[in-house]
C-alpha cells in the first residue's frame, strides 16, 4: 500500500480558488513569493523545455494595465460594461502572476503538451499560494486573448500567449462552496 499524504489530499479536496474581490492585500512579499514560484513550477514537463514564464505584476503596474485595458476596449468599440469588466480585474489586483505560455516548436515534444504544461504552472500557483496560507484565482479575459494588446502589455516573443493571470493576495472573506462535478455523469470505465 502506498504511503498516503493525508494532509495533502484534505487539501486537494477542499480546494477552492478565491473570487478576486475577495484577494485583498497584504500580498506575499518577494521571499513568500520565491517559495510559491518554486513550487509552482513543479508541473508536467515533458523534455525539461520550461516553455512558460512567469511575469510578476506589483499593484502600480496593475493600475497601469487597467487603463491601457479601458483604453484598448474603447478603441475596440466593446460593450462598456466589457471593458469596465476586464479592467476591473487589474483595478481589483494587488499582485499578479502573469504565466506566459512559452513553446519551442522545435521540439520534438507536442505544441498541445507544451501549452497544457503552461496551464499546469497557473493551477500550481494557485495552489501553491493557497497552501502557504495566501488567496488566488485564476483569470483571464479578453485582454489577454487580444494577442496585439498583450504583446503591447507584456512584451510577448513570437509563438507566446497568455496561459493566464494569477492573482495572490490575503483573504478578506472566505467563499462558500460550490457544487462539485457529478463523478457519475464525467467519469467512465474501460475494463479491456
Amino acid at each position: 500500500m502506498p504511503a498516503r499524504n493525508q494532509a495533502a489530499l484534505d487539501f486537494l479536496l477542499t480546494r477552492r480558488s478565491r473570487p478576486l474581490k475577495t484577494i485583498v492585500p497584504p500580498v506575499p512579499d518577494r521571499a513568500a513569493l520565491q517559495e510559491i514560484l518554486t513550487a509552482g513550477v513543479r508541473v508536467p514537463d515533458h523534455g525539461k523545455l520550461e516553455p512558460w514564464r512567469i511575469i510578476v505584476i506589483e499593484r502600480s503596474a496593475l493600475e497601469r494595465i487597467a487603463r491601457a485595458v479601458t483604453e484598448r476596449g474603447n478603441a475596440k468599440g466593446l460593450e462598456e460594461w466589457k471593458v469596465r469588466g476586464a479592467a476591473d480585474v487589474y483595478t481589483d489586483g494587488h499582485l499578479c502572476l502573469c504565466v506566459i505560455s512559452s513553446p519551442n516548436r522545435e521540439a520534438k515534444h507536442p505544441l498541445s503538451e507544451q501549452v497544457l504544461s503552461s496551464a499546469n504552472v497557473c493551477l500550481s500557483l494557485v495552489n501553491a499560494a493557497m497552501a502557504a496560507g495566501w488567496a488566488a484565482s485564476w483569470m483571464s479575459g479578453w485582454p489577454t486573448h487580444d494577442h496585439e494588446f498583450a504583446t503591447e502589455i507584456y512584451g510577448l516573443k513570437e509563438g507566446e500567449t497568455i496561459a493566464g493571470l494569477v492573482f495572490v493576495g490575503s483573504e478578506s472573506s472566505p467563499p462558500p462552496d460550490r457544487p462539485r462535478p457529478d463523478l457519475d455523469r464525467i467519469v467512465s470505465w474501460m475494463a479491456e
